[in-house]
């Protein structure tokens, strides 16, 4: 048939089906009853039509995570572009959505794009990004480079952890009088001080020390072996405090401890075989199927949903499911990097954003407070990056070595931020105190790449190079 007749054809067949719709429209109308004429113009029904598509929960979700991915990503490369790492760029940028600046500036569009109503929503899917990012950080632990460098790494980690926790509870001594909230307890407060400063972001230390090209050296290879097991025993003290706090007392959170121990175990001893097994019948080890993700992400779900019940946090789960993965499955790092697609794109950048709406930096509004901020950040740097200093020192590490583990170990990034939103959760610290916290991450992650460059300056003077 030629090509005029179809198009005559359709023609006709178009003409029909409109004149067919507008006789049984203009049939239907009588057939209404009780339904009231407006009386708005035509051009106000039309505005009123287009504010309510424009303010529709998914049309403002979606413009949300237009905005959230376009400016993390260009802070993103910016940071870069300075020799920051790019998750730093990230969080800035998070911060930057919040009222520290967006609503500060342009309270009205901030309040258009990120309503009150949407912020349960966000907080949810940014708790699914965090929970994908922490099976993603389970997965990337190497136990075995952990039991080849145990001694002196576990040495460095410890340390790194006792020194600045020790510090950390003493300086809630005198934060706890203006910075705790009503019915917390000391020892919530001054536990999770402690903890908080003792972190080191395992994940953005591994970007660090990849993009500087140390991922094959000795300094590399014990930096990130002693930030791992700090990474593993931060977060089972983690999960101890927040099993206190949750139960409301030490000895009413002994259940859960108990409780908690038993789950460990049984994933290490039960589930980790049982998956091990299943990855030796595997044929193709190049292919994610999708029944092997299935099991995986159930295992992921399960494990989450158990700690949450138990009192411990999904999160502690979730990185507990990703540290039992068998270490011989190739696909490791094919479902690290199916992950990451989503969560470090998607949905992470969320909640740097949800992290940022909280971080009011106008709370900080006198000097006294900006002095105490400066406080928080001189015991961190003390505690991290002393710690890990002296540590290295003690194992047997030249100056220069042990200076720059101290200055990779002092790097807190996204993980610090992970426990800091959980203490403003469970409301052990104050919007003031959380601020606080967020500003002395960001210093400290900030400072890691220009402090080894200053060490490495001073060494090759030293040297005559």
């Amino acid at each position: 048939m030629k090509r005029t007749t179809l198009t005559f054809l359709y023609i006709c067949s178009v003409a029909v089906l409109a004149v067919v719709m507008l006789y049984v429209l203009k049939a239907g109308k009588g057939l209404e009853t009780g339904i009231m004429n407006t009386g708005l113009p035509a051009r106000k029904q039309m505005v009123q039509s287009a504010e309510s598509a424009f303010s529709h929960p998914l049309a403002i979700f979606i413009l949300q995570l237009t905005l959230i991915i376009a400016a993390s990503q260009l802070f993103g490369h910016l940071f870069k572009k300075i020799g920051q790492p790019t998750v730093m760029g990230e969080i800035v940028a998070g911060i930057l959505l919040g009222p520290s600046l967006l609503g500060a500036v342009l309270p009205d569009f901030s309040s258009f794009i990120f309503p009150a109503s949407s912020l349960g929503n966000l907080q949810m899917l940014s708790q699914v990004g965090l929970i994908l990012f922490m099976f993603v950080i389970g997965m990337e632990l190497d136990t075995q480079m952990l039991k080849q460098k145990a001694r002196t790494a576990l040495f460095i980690a410890h340390f790194s952890i006792v020194l600045p926790f020790i510090l950390g509870i003493a300086l809630s001594y005198y934060l706890y009088s203006a910075y705790a909230p009503a019915n917390i307890p000391f020892y919530a407060f001054s536990l999770f001080t402690g903890i908080a400063l003792s972190i080191t972001a395992f994940p953005v230390l591994a970007r660090i020390i990849r993009e500087r090209g140390l991922s094959g050296t000795k300094l590399g290879i014990m930096a990130i072996t002693a930030a791992a097991a700090g990474d593993v025993a931060a977060w089972c003290i983690m999960a101890f405090i927040v099993a206190i706090v949750k139960a409301g007392s030490i000895s009413s959170s002994v259940y859960t401890i108990v409780f908690a121990v038993v789950y460990v175990l049984f994933m290490i001893f039960v589930v980790g075989p049982l998956l091990k097994r299943l990855a030796s019948y595997r044929n193709d080890r190049s292919i994610l199927k999708r029944s092997y993700m299935a099991v995986i992400f159930v295992v992921l779900l399960v494990s989450s949903y158990c700690c949450e019940v138990i009192g411990i946090h999904a999160l502690f789960g979730a990185f507990l499911a990703g540290v039992i993965m068998p270490a011989e499955w190739n696909f490791r790092k094919l479902l690290i990097d199916k992950i990451e697609d989503v969560a470090l794109v998607l949905l992470l950048p969320l909640f740097f954003v949800f992290t940022g709406l909280r971080t009011q930096i106008g709370l900080l509004s006198d000097v006294s407070l900006w002095g105490t901020c400066l406080l928080i950040i001189l015991v961190a740097v003390a505690g991290k990056f002393g710690g890990s200093t002296i540590a290295a020192r003690i194992t047997g590490e030249n100056m220069q070595d042990s200076l720059s583990i101290g200055a990779l170990m002092n790097t807190r990034g996204l993980v610090e931020l992970v426990v800091l939103n959980i203490g403003y959760d469970l409301k052990i610290i104050t919007a003031q105190m959380f601020t606080m916290m967020v500003i002395m991450a960001l210093v400290t992650t900030f400072m890691t790449n220009p402090s080894i460059d200053l060490i490495n300056k001073i060494y090759a003077k030293k040297q005559g190079l």
